[in-house]
């Protein structure tokens, strides 16, 4: 039976993967990095209503540490909307999804702990059911290289996460994250000039976003984190296109073919793999860091 940090973060995949149908309907009504602008400073802003201290107690290297970790998960964010720009949605799934085998090599290089064999063997049946979900012919240009980029980002978060979430308070360590993010975005949007959302559809897409999506989500995240390693929360948020397709068929009615059953099933088995093979090296333990 997996455990209540497991299954937190699974939860938390459930709720991205119930969002991708509402943001691209807002998306397409107003530009991304605005979009993302406003999502990332309403969910810093509702949490600090909640905890308006949380911040200032986290001290001076618990801060530094969450606008570490929140400069990766805002220039993940940035370079997967820059990689759109040049290249398919479904490559850039697969591409990103590629975080889950970037994790690994990041904490063994970070952590100096290389993960054992039933976390790599979870690694790669992941990354197989990643491409059956979503790729569908593959090419390298600017956009895959810039979506890559984004892979690495990702992982650099979920291991920075491995290494400092135990060590601060889970929800003041999300608000700077989300701070962070929410500056970095603004910083890219601004020379545009930053959108207003245009309708009350799109404000109730960022409510939504804003709020499980974000605040609940990343509190959550960061709370699981500091009780998981990163390899194993990484093929748990392999889950997030899983979710994203079964919530695809139950709002938007899509059909999802033989294939993409096939990729779901696969990320699964690997999620399971975390769960029952042995835990060494990196997945055996959460080491804690001062900064």
């Amino acid at each position: 039976m997996p455990d209540r940090p497991t299954l937190a973060l699974v939860g938390v995949t459930a709720i991205w993967g119930s969002t991708f149908v509402v943001v691209k309907r807002a998306v397409e009504q107003m530009p991304v990095t605005d979009f993302l602008t406003w999502r990332f400073a309403l969910a810093a802003l509702a949490m600090l209503v909640l905890r308006p201290r949380s911040v200032a107690a986290l001290g001076r290297s618990g801060r530094r540490a969450g606008v570490l970790v929140g400069l990766a998960l805002g220039s993940g964010y940035l370079l997967q909307t820059l990689g759109l720009q040049h290249t398919s949605a479904a490559v850039s799934g697969f591409i990103t999804g590629m975080f889950v085998v970037l994790t690994p090599l990041g904490a063994a290089v970070l952590l100096r702990k290389p993960p054992g064999l039933a976390a790599w063997a979870a690694v790669a049946v992941a990354t197989v059911g990643l491409g059956l979900l979503s790729l569908h012919g593959f090419s390298v240009g600017s956009g895959e290289l810039l979506t890559l980029g984004c892979a690495a980002a990702f992982a650099l978060h979920i291991v920075g996460l491995g290494r400092w979430a135990s060590s601060y308070d889970a929800f003041g360590l999300a608000v700077v994250q989300l701070l962070t993010t929410a500056v970095l975005c603004g910083v890219v949007a601004f020379p545009g000039g930053l959108t207003v959302p245009p309708t009350w559809g799109v404000w109730g897409a960022l409510a939504l976003t804003a709020l499980a999506a974000t605040a609940l989500a990343f509190v959550v995240q960061t709370w699981a984190q500091a009780h998981l390693p990163p390899t194993r929360a990484a093929v748990v948020m392999t889950m997030e296109p899983v979710f994203g397709g079964l919530f695809a068929v139950l709002l938007a009615g899509e059909v999802l073919g033989l294939r993409t059953l096939l990729g779901a099933g696969l990320v699964v088995v690997a999620m399971v793999l975390t769960e029952v093979g042995p835990r060494q090296g990196a997945e055996g333990a959460v080491e804690r860091l001062e900064v």
